[in-house]
């Protein structure tokens, strides 16, 4: 583990195998406002949030799954599951989903309520007697790695932080760095509707002040004869979150017309939305000047619901997406119908969906693949629209997500950085004993893994769901990788030695957060037995021959000596290193960076 050759060769190897594929770029560097769209490649009245009291919110009502849609599990088959639907597997996870199967697995999990990150940082302060508003960025780490790790509801952690890379909002704003209340707030909102309906979903995005902050509706005033109000949310509500840009079929592939896709959208539906979002800003009891300006604050308003001020909202009528506000509708009204037009229009069920499959499960799915979650969408068996539960389950159960690994072309995607170090703790219980998860600085690509929650460098996330690595096969079989959008020669050499020093000496402050290597260590005298339960934890049963004969060999080059009353030490180290070695050598591999 120590030896720098190694880890030179390991570098040059995978980057090598990663620049075959197309790997480099990185994302938009300005945030919070609007960037130029991605058209390089087209890819074919509610709960306000946050405002359930203590520190759990309790899960929304089951909802009734189609017929014949539980799925049963064998030990591997659930591991690479589970790898989709959480942040990685651990052996209890695997045994307890082999021994059930997949309905009796989302009803317990759709069931379980959820932990507040923005509660965790209130406590936290309030133990320490400190102003709560005084938090920073890194408190939020803390907590979302405590969730993310240790939290009883994998499948909200798993499926909040795909919300979040597309409702994208990022402490890179100089707006939303200091509001790490709110920030939290948002992701517990995001957390709070995954397993509700997609219309209260984006009735919680449009209306929270974290949002209104980074996309400017927060103070966004009416029309008038030197001022026009400010389109930023009003474009990326309808560009990234529910329509995009060009008219699709069911299957998510284009509609066109004289051989070219069809616009969603005008430059005319932006300005009338634009005004539908005016008059939004910060709650509190009343709808002073002062207030909406924030010279007045609400304490708690960083987290609560923004409230629409009258006087700042437009009274004209409002056109957009074939529908008209009337004038001196009121802001409550407007916005509800356009975000009930926005629900209802018929790309959200693919467009959306097909985001959701590249977050959880492929970068490529199918037509047919997308069209059966937008089904779901539409329709989840009951004649309700948009209910999560059934387009969660359509994206995890799809007979193209079970197919076996590497069936096809389509199968698969890039793990990204946070995922990775996500599967490591949890399939080897990493942990300090504080349980607090102080997990910071990880955004460097080379210091870190060039990735970091909720501080994504734009709009468009970390990576935008059509990127396509230029001059790789990829590209030449019409194929997107998103998560190649920040994968580079730092990324990768960043990425094995943060991985080396986290499998030997951990992560986090003082190094505070370990592994736990016990049941591995067991094993260590009996390499193929080691190497098969590194394989089931991290790889789902999937490693190549070839890839194992090689791990073996190195890690059986590791001599434990005969164990004697003066040798214990000795004996510990060599079954320590070839534990380490297993596992970094599995985790440096690209059959493990590619999620089949």
């Amino acid at each position: 583990m120590t030896d720098p050759t190694l880890r030179r060769l390991l570098a040059l190897t995978l980057f090598s195998l990663l620049a075959a594929c197309g790997g480099g770029g990185g994302g938009d560097s300005k945030t919070g406002t609007t960037q130029p769209p991605d058209v390089s490649v087209v890819p074919p009245t509610t709960t306000a949030p946050g405002t359930s009291p203590g520190d759990t919110i309790p899960p929304p009502p089951l909802t009734t799954p189609p017929a014949n849609q539980a799925a049963t599990f064998t030990r591997a088959e659930a591991s690479r599951f589970l790898g989709r639907a959480t942040f990685g597997p651990d052996i209890a996870a695997i045994d307890a989903l082999a021994a059930s199967d997949s309905d009796a697995w989302f009803r317990a999990q759709f069931s379980k309520p959820q932990t507040l990150h923005r509660k965790y940082i209130d406590a936290k302060y309030a133990a320490a007697g400190t102003a709560a508003t005084k938090a920073v960025p890194n408190d939020f780490y803390e907590s979302f790695w405590q969730q993310a790790v240790r939290g009883d509801d994998q499948l909200r952690q798993r499926v909040a932080f795909a919300l979040s890379e597309i409702f994208v909002v990022s402490t890179q704003n100089e707006a939303v760095w200091p509001q790490t209340r709110g920030v939290a707030s948002y992701y517990d909102m995001l957390g709070q509707y995954a397993f509700g309906n997609f219309r209260t979903l984006l009735q919680g995005v449009a209306t929270h002040p974290m949002m209104g902050l980074y996309l400017s509706h927060l103070r966004n005033q009416k029309e008038s004869a030197t001022r026009t109000p400010d389109e930023n949310f009003a474009r990326e509500v309808m560009q990234l979150f529910t329509i995009g840009l060009y008219q699709l079929n069911a299957d998510g592939s284009l509609k066109m017309s004289g051989g070219k896709p069809i616009d969603t959208y005008t430059r005319d539906d932006v300005g009338g939305l634009a005004k539908v979002f005016t008059g939004w800003s910060w709650a509190g009891p009343d709808q002073a000047a002062n207030r909406f300006y924030g010279s007045v604050a609400d304490p708690d308003r960083d987290w609560k619901p923004m409230q629409n001020y009258a006087a700042f909202h437009s009274t004209s009528e409002k056109r957009f997406l074939g529908v008209s506000a009337a004038a001196a509708g009121g802001g409550e009204a407007d916005m509800a119908l356009a975000l009930d037009t926005l629900f209802n229009h018929p790309n959200v069920g693919p467009f959306f969906g097909r985001q959701l499959i590249q977050r959880l499960v492929t970068s490529n799915p199918s037509p047919a693949y997308v069209g059966r979650v937008a089904a779901a969408f539409a329709n989840n068996g009951s004649g309700v629209r948009g209910d999560m539960q059934a387009v969660i389950r359509a994206v995890l159960l799809d007979p193209e997500a079970l197919a076996p690994a590497g069936s096809t072309l389509r199968t698969g995607k890039l793990r990204e950085p946070l995922v990775r170090l996500g599967n490591w703790m949890r399939a080897f219980n990493a942990k300090d004993a504080a349980l607090q998860y102080r997990i910071y600085y990880l955004s460097d690509p080379l210091a870190g893994l060039g990735q970091n929650p909720m501080n994504a460098p734009s709009v468009f996330n970390y990576f935008r769901p059509s990127y396509v690595p230029p001059n790789s096969a990829l590209a030449t079989a019409g194929l997107v990788a998103p998560e190649m959008q920040i994968t580079s020669e730092p990324s990768v050499t960043g990425y094995l030695n943060f991985m080396q020093d986290a499998i030997r000496g951990g992560v986090g402050e003082s190094l505070a957060v370990r592994a736990d290597y016990s049941a591995e260590l067991a094993l260590a005298d009996q390499p193929a037995a080691l190497l098969d339960r590194v394989n089931l934890l991290l790889m789902s049963g999937n490693m190549s021959s070839r890839l194992r004969t090689k791990i073996l060999s190195a890690v059986t080059s590791i001599a434990i000596p005969a164990a004697s009353g003066s040798n214990a030490a000795q004996v510990t180290t060599a079954k320590t290193y070839r534990v380490q070695l297993a596992i970094f050598l599995a985790m440096a591999s690209p059959e493990y960076l590619v999620q089949k």
